[in-house]
């Protein structure tokens, strides 16, 4: 089984990815506490998606989070660079699958109204040159949605969660998950993850404009948005 490490090698981190599809969904749920749901329509809701705009839904993995968008009646795609992930996302049926890698798009200049990424942005190997791969394929004035985990606001909810994710964390995956060495990796990215300002300037600074966020779950997870500057 593959565990990735926290340089981020492209190839170790679709293999790890691969090797965990099968039960990724559930073991996501499992572990979120069925917060997973949650997180999805919020996430749907921030992109206040039109009827018939294009969305590039990166790091989709199964299209769990492609289908949702898609109940707002957008044209979505859903991109991942883990064949395996594709794999099981093309059991569901019905959405567009292209396999991806996050740092050279396969997209043209200015396709997509908005393009969204759930939990993948901290596993790319460089995080500016993905944020500015985003902002190529979106339309100027077009919206950016980064649903990412981040850092707890409330301190003493923050040390109950970090333990969790070393040490619970992964004894409950070990029951759920294909691969729960894999989640040992994933624990230790989201601790090394910056927090919701530092990750509002990287996002500033690789071009995107307007750009805010909100907490959810504590700040567990945050919701960042921002706009592709006008011409």
């Amino acid at each position: 089984m593959s565990r990735a490490g926290l340089d981020k090698k492209p190839r170790e981190v679709a293999a790890m990815f691969d090797d965990v599809a099968r039960r990724y969904d559930l073991t996501n749920t499992v572990l979120s506490f069925g917060q997973d749901r949650r997180w999805r329509a919020l996430t749907r809701r921030a992109l206040d998606l039109a009827p018939g705009e294009r969305v590039l839904d990166l790091a989709a993995g199964s299209g769990v989070s492609t289908e949702e968008f898609a109940r707002s009646g957008a044209w979505c795609v859903a991109a991942d660079f883990s064949l395996g992930m594709l794999g099981v996302g093309r059991e569901r049926g019905g959405l567009p699958l292209v396999a991806a890698d996050a740092l050279h798009l396969p997209f043209a200049d200015e396709s997509f109204d908005a393009v969204t990424i759930s939990f993948g942005l901290r596993n790319l190997v460089d995080t500016a040159l993905g944020l500015r791969e985003m902002l190529r394929v979106v339309r100027p004035g077009g919206r950016l949605v980064v649903c990412e985990f981040s850092t707890p606001t409330w301190t003493p909810f923050r040390v109950v969660y970090l333990n969790y994710l070393m040490r619970a964390l992964p004894a409950v995956a070990r029951a759920v998950s294909s691969n729960p060495d894999a989640y040992v990796y994933l624990a230790e990215s989201i601790r090394e993850w910056p927090d919701q300002p530092a990750l509002a300037d990287r996002i500033s600074v690789a071009g995107w404009r307007d750009v805010a966020w909100r907490n959810l779950t504590g700040g567990i997870v945050a919701l960042h948005r921002a706009r592709k500057p006008l011409p």
